[in-house]
């Protein structure tokens, strides 16, 4: 059991180019972190709202994929990056974060972004609804994607499942009250589960930026603005169960 992690966050923007995307991967998993994490749909972006990108769905060991791990496995650490990933339905692809490296996992969206005007679920398949956590450096990482965010379902399934850090890749898009949503449900995660969230959004001017990294009492241990940029922050075990004593709500739930 590791006491701390050390934890490297990307806000970089994905393009329409897939080799340009994986091209950017070895550049940002260099030695140093445990734990590395680009945003949703890193592989190559939605496009214009609506769009169809089955044509870029790729396999867990496709060529986006296979470039993760050789840098994960160059790096020593764990990384986590979105792609489109081949379903049964070939029109509807999931939209998936592969994990690489020293762990190796692959979660795929549950709650598809059926809102705000939007509608996902007519060009992607949701994942069953099952918590994926893996373990990295001694440490329980749990997996969410975007509009996973607004489901604490989610985040406390996660938890009971073994969670300490819940890691949120994103493609936030941007509009009125969005980033107050987003900066206001990374705190909420962390303060309700007593756990490390780790938001990793793509930016502006397409998403909204502002990646963020919480403690379990809903402190901000590093922030981003819109603009791209890398976040680099250490998570305290110590800090962790400090806070669990402190506010011990998950034991003292009565269900």
């Amino acid at each position: 059991m590791s006491e701390q992690l050390r934890v490297r966050v990307h806000q970089w923007a994905s393009g329409l180019d897939p080799a340009e995307n994986r091209a950017r991967l070895g550049a940002g998993v260099t030695p140093g972190a445990d734990l590395v994490v680009f945003p949703e749909a890193f592989a190559r972006d939605f496009g214009q709202a609506g769009s169809d990108v089955s044509g870029f769905a790729e396999n867990l060991d496709g060529p986006f994929a296979r470039e993760l791990t050789r840098v994960a496995d160059a790096a020593a650490c764990t990384v986590v990056a979105g792609m489109f990933e081949a379903a049964d339905d070939p029109s509807r692809p999931f939209n998936t974060l592969v994990v690489a490296g020293a762990s190796e996992a692959a979660y795929r969206k549950i709650h598809l972004y059926d809102s705000f005007g939007y509608r996902e679920s007519d060009r992607l398949t949701a994942g069953r609804p099952e918590p994926v956590v893996v373990e990295v450096a001694g440490w329980r990482v749990g997996l969410m994607t975007c509009y996973d965010l607004r489901f604490p379902e989610l985040a406390r399934m996660l938890v009971d499942a073994g969670a300490e850090v819940l890691v949120v890749p994103a493609a936030w898009l941007p509009g009125e009250r969005k980033v107050e949503h987003w900066r206001t449900l990374l705190a909420a995660r962390a303060i309700e589960n007593t756990c490390f969230v780790v938001g990793a959004g793509q930016p502006a001017p397409r998403y909204s930026g502002h990646s963020t990294v919480v403690g379990p009492l809903g402190d901000t241990l590093a922030a981003a603005d819109g603009e791209e940029q890398t976040l680099e922050v250490v998570l305290e075990r110590a800090d962790l169960e400090a806070a669990r004593r402190t506010n011990p709500s998950l034991a003292n739930r009565r269900l």
